[in-house]
């Protein structure tokens, strides 16, 4: 496709040397940055109990912590791949969903600790409490916390920062635009529907989150409702604020009344959604782990809870891909690809 000469393609050789570059400086933290959390879950497989106090809840269960730990390991492993994707020519030719799912799950775990961590040290430094434990069995050592969280912020903003720039190139015409600029689509009032649908189920979990955050103990466990601090009411708030978001992002671009960007509600739609499925979805499995203290059980209320933030960011992110397709079936680049 020829470009108009009015508008001269910039010479991408000059860029190219700046952006591989920084590139390769993302994926080595990156991929550093997974080392420490792969170096201490591994140990912990092997039967260390190195940053696990004696005492620790997290001995009682030693078949469930090994398998917890292998999986982790697993998942931690799956960024160094990813990160490898994002930088190498080969990961060009890979599949769209092959690599936008794995994103999309590494999105909606980092997500959270990458904005919950730091509020819960800000709220600390405040004088507010972020750990208690009212049995008075500690849980992990102190340095545990700071190294593994803050190894998954490092692999969040640079994973992060990598997926922007490999989307640019790879898809960035899809979102060039504002909302109010799209054609209309034959699919519109489907996606409408869908769209209401997601926000009128998302409003359970939204609706008992800022119950949590608010300090009701309505539907938590009895342990649960005991060990509240002030770092859990941060966390119930980042929560309510991601199925917002979500909320958000999808009824803008069924909508499309607003003259926002068009990357704006694809971002929340996308992170929102991540962050509220991947999380419902993780607690979902966390509370599969048997507890011998019925008081230390998840509630009905609490594995509902978990079960409907699945359903609705896994509905809001199958609309968003769908939207997606939809705009590279009529749109395309303007430009030949980098």
């Amino acid at each position: 496709m020829t470009r108009t000469p009015l508008a001269p393609a910039p010479a991408p050789e000059a860029a190219t040397p700046v952006t591989d570059r920084l590139r390769a400086a993302l994926r080595t933290v990156a991929i550093v940055a997974c080392l420490p959390y792969i170096v201490l879950k591994t140990a912990w497989i092997s039967g260390s109990h190195l940053g696990i106090p004696e005492g620790s809840e997290l001995l009682d269960h030693s078949t469930a912590l090994v398998v917890g730990n292998i999986g982790s390991v697993l998942m931690d492993s799956a960024v160094v791949v990813i990160a490898l994707l994002l930088t190498q020519a080969w990961g060009r030719r890979v599949p769209a969903w092959l690599l936008a799912l794995p994103m999309w799950v590494a999105t909606g775990l980092l997500l959270p600790i990458m904005t919950g961590y730091p509020l819960q040290l800000l709220v600390a430094a405040l004088g507010g409490d972020i750990v208690q434990d009212e049995s008075g069995r500690p849980f992990l050592q102190e340095w545990v916390f700071g190294v593994v969280y803050g190894g998954f912020i490092l692999q969040g903003l640079s994973l992060g920062a990598l997926f922007a720039l490999y989307a640019r190139d790879r898809w960035g015409h899809l979102w060039q635009g504002a909302l109010r600029e799209l054609p209309s689509s034959p699919t519109a009032p489907a996606l409408r529907a869908a769209a209401v649908t997601a926000s009128l189920i998302a409003l359970a979990p939204a609706a008992v989150h800022l119950l949590w955050a608010t300090g009701s103990p309505a539907g938590l466990s009895e342990a649960r409702a005991a060990e509240r601090t002030s770092g859990f009411y941060v966390l119930e708030a980042v929560h309510l604020f991601f199925v917002a978001a979500t909320v958000t992002g999808v009824l803008l671009l069924a909508f499309r009344r607003s003259a926002l960007p068009l990357r704006v509600p694809l971002a929340l739609a996308w992170g929102g959604s991540g962050a509220t499925a991947c999380w419902g979805g993780w607690m979902s499995i966390a509370s599969l782990v048997p507890v011998d203290d019925i008081a230390e059980r998840p509630t009905p209320a609490m594995v509902l809870i978990y079960a409907v933030q699945m359903l609705v960011g896994t509905l809001v992110v199958a609309l968003g891909a769908y939207f997606l397709a939809e705009r590279a079936a009529t749109t395309r680049p303007a430009g030949p690809r980098a």
